[in-house]
Parts: structure tokens; C-alpha cells; sequence
């Protein structure tokens, strides 16, 4: 099962390092890893998408809070909370699949952010079931370049992670 386990941790050289060694040490996979400080400029927030049984992932959680940065921890996949992910993918776009990309792009909510006279930079954000069912709408090989941020995520309503 997907898990997505959100972490406050120290703003500090090594802190990503421990985290990832963790799950290194003990094989489990990373599938999407973002982070960024808070603003809290001592924190950072860490947004990890596992995939693993109930069991794995609550090993996972145990040993995340023994490491010295973690600040506290959640798995948002446990209640109700909204995911997003950003992917800019640059396509070609010449004569007549201009106006198709651009129709597919509108039909997606995306923006187109740079155009040549041979590509569309498109920049999409949602979960990424919408941003994997663009790229399977469009032929793959008029695709040039993708980069996908990863998801992040918080929980719904009054479910906050915060010291």
C-alpha cells in the first residue's frame, strides 16, 4: 500500500542524509522524497512516499522517530489530506500538434510557460494519477524532457503536523 509520511525535522547538514540512510539501511524503497524548510527557518518539512505493508510502514515511523532530527512525524495516508505534485514536461510542437498540445494542456489545467517554434514547456500541478494519465495522453514520442517534483502533502481540516 502508498503510503505518504510527512516529517518536521532539524534544518540541519545530514539531517536528509540520516533519513535516507535509514531507509537504505533497512531496503526499503523511496518512491518520491521532497523537502524544503518551514517558516520555521530551524525546520524542515520532508514528504516521503513509500509504498509497504501496514506493518513495514509502521516500523518505518518507529525508527524515523528514534533518529535525534526528526521533530515529530505523520502518515497522512491514515486520514483525510490533499497531495499535490508539480511535472514541467517539454514536448515537441510542430505544425498541427501545436494546437492539439495546447488543447491537452487546457483539457489538464496546465500552463503552457515556454514555447519555440519546436516545443511546449507545460507546467502541471496535481496528485500524480492526473500528471501519469497526461503523459499517457499524449504520443511519447513527442515528448523531450520531464521533471516531476514529487508529492507533497498535509492533512485535511483541523490535522496539522507542528511543534
Amino acid at each position: 500500500m502508498r503510503h505518504i509520511i510527512s516529517v518536521l525535522l532539524e534544518n540541519e547538514p545530514g539531517a536528509l542524509s540520516r533519513v535516507v540512510g535509514l531507509f537504505s539501511a533497512r531496503g526499503y524503497n523511496i518512491e518520491t522524497l521532497t523537502v524544503a524548510p518551514t517558516e520555521d527557518p530551524s525546520l524542515s518539512r520532508m514528504t516521503i512516499v513509500s509504498i509497504g505493508s501496514d506493518d513495514v510502514i509502521e516500523q518505518i515511523t518507529k525508527h524515523l522517530n528514534r533518529l535525534v532530527d526528526v521533530v515529530k512525524l505523520i502518515d497522512l495516508s491514515d486520514g483525510p489530506h490533499i497531495e499535490r505534485e508539480l511535472m514541467l514536461i517539454k514536448i515537441r510542437a510542430v505544425g498541427k500538434e501545436r494546437e492539439e498540445m495546447k488543447r491537452l494542456a487546457d483539457i489538464f489545467r496546465g500552463h503552457i510557460i515556454d514555447v519555440t517554434d519546436k516545443s511546449y514547456t507545460i507546467e502541471l500541478t496535481g496528485d500524480s494519477g492526473k500528471l501519469d494519465a497526461f503523459i499517457e495522453a499524449i504520443d511519447r514520442s513527442a515528448i523531450l524532457e520531464t521533471v516531476r517534483t514529487g508529492t507533497s502533502g498535509l492533512g485535511r481540516g483541523e490535522r496539522i503536523l507542528k511543534v
